[in-house]
């Protein structure tokens, strides 16, 4: 009877540590983990989007980037059940031969609309390959979202019938985007818009070396695309928690999005 017990409790353990992962970032697991992983239950992929642009003097260029490796990674922890595929760290922002745009200033780095577009298929397909049954492609700039609808729903159309299904979750940029709006509309701060205070506050959140976030350069414009400082509206307000309280806005939008399109399934 002792050994019954013991032969019970030994493989209750270990049932437990099969379904545990060391991370739920693909790049940090071999790639027998990923296939352990994927055979204890997390069939889903997630591929998120940054970017890497200027942001004014105060800014470091990897917000974007920063913003999606923290969301993703929550949104797959909470889920419980997903992996995060690496940040494709460029997207658009502007035109390199023109020089529009964020291109205007150094250190962004643009991709056109077709590339960007392709490299999110190829990711997507590459996932639907290592055999992810759902695929949720999303991005933290706000130019690309076309292409990533694109995306999603071309390999969706080509993995279908295999049993793999390919989604777009928007809401953690446009619906998330409404939340902190509002949010700040009703705290009487004006949002802005690039390297303002809402992309400011994020990132103060996750600076935990204080190096990414400079509050003595802080620089002020008019919000538009064709900033003279690169920075469209006021960062000054920003703080850590506002950061928090957003970040929270974009991934509880994603997470329910991808809850809602499951139960359409």
């Amino acid at each position: 009877m002792h050994r019954l017990l013991t032969a019970i409790v030994f493989i209750f353990i270990a049932s437990i540590a099969f379904g545990q992962t060391r991370s739920v970032f693909i790049e940090e697991l071999t790639s027998y983990e990923i296939r352990d992983a994927m055979a204890a239950g997390k069939t889903s992929a997630i591929i998120f989007a940054g970017g890497l642009e200027q942001n004014g003097p105060h800014m470091a260029l990897a917000k974007h980037n920063v913003i999606a490796r923290y969301a993703a990674g929550q949104i797959a922890e909470r889920l419980g059940n997903a992996l995060v595929y690496p940040i494709v760290p460029f997207s658009p922002a502007g035109d390199p031969i023109a020089k529009t745009g964020h291109m205007r200033f150094p250190g962004t780095v643009s991709l056109s609309s077709e590339v960007f577009l392709g490299v999110m298929r190829q990711a997507a397909q590459s996932a639907a390959a290592a055999g992810f049954k759902n695929i949720f492609l999303m991005g933290d700039h706000g130019q690309g979202q076309s292409e990533l609808r694109v995306a999603a729903e071309s390999v969706d159309a080509d993995w279908r019938a295999k049993g793999t299904r390919v989604y777009y979750v928007s809401d953690v940029n446009t619906k998330a985007g409404q939340q902190i709006a509002a949010y700040l509309k009703e705290k009487n701060i004006v949002a802005g818009g690039h390297a303002a205070v809402a992309e400011t506050s994020q990132v103060m959140f996750l600076d935990q070396n204080k190096s990414l976030i400079h509050a003595d350069k802080f620089a002020v414009s008019a919000a538009g695309p064709e900033t003279t400082t690169g920075v469209g509206g006021n960062p000054a307000p920003a703080t850590a928690e506002l950061g928090r309280q957003f970040l929270e806005f974009k991934i509880t939008a994603a997470i329910d999005q991808i809850k809602a399109l499951m139960a359409q399934k």
